[in-house]
């Protein structure tokens, strides 16, 4: 089912994030049980969470919707798909996007930057965040296609409604 049809069947349990995403991965259609990083202009907790099994996750980066800097390249999404992630909604900046466009994940971000973030490992993982509308809780569930992004309203069961 796809996210409008979801909204239109189950809109009563769902949010739909109303940020203006472009795609950037091969995977276009992509769900699974959220995970959050919140992060300022700094990849590295990004990085560490990558590097650890994402069990079919979708990684929601709370990036503070700013295009100073990418938070996500090419290095990271092949980690990204190695360990397990099925996707990534990064309210910030991605870059190296000629590749991302050739790698099975599903990559959502608001733009590009070919800055890369620093690496101070500032943030924080599993936490509620929120923005676009949206709030993305650690093990509800996220649906996201050419339409958009939508989650599993907090205080709801997590996964498939």
């Amino acid at each position: 089912m796809d996210t409008a049809d979801r909204m239109d069947a189950q809109g009563d349990i769902l949010d739909s994030c109303d940020l203006q995403f472009r795609q950037y991965g091969r995977r276009t259609e992509f769900d699974g049980p959220i995970r959050t990083l919140r992060c300022h202009n700094d990849v590295g907790l990004l990085r560490e969470l990558l590097a650890r099994p994402g069990d079919g996750a979708v990684l929601a980066v709370d990036g503070g919707c700013s295009l100073r800097c990418a938070l996500f390249g090419d290095v990271l999404a092949d980690r990204a798909v190695q360990n397990g992630w099925t996707g990534l909604v990064i309210a910030g900046a991605v870059r190296d996007t000629r590749t991302l466009a050739t790698i099975d994940l599903g990559i959502k971000a608001l733009g590009s930057n070919p800055r890369r973030g620093a690496l101070d490992g500032t943030g924080e993982i599993d936490i509620p965040v929120s923005f676009g509308g949206a709030t993305f809780v650690p093990g509800q569930h996220l649906w996201s296609d050419n339409d958009g992004v939508i989650v599993t309203r907090p205080g709801r069961l997590a996964g498939t409604p």
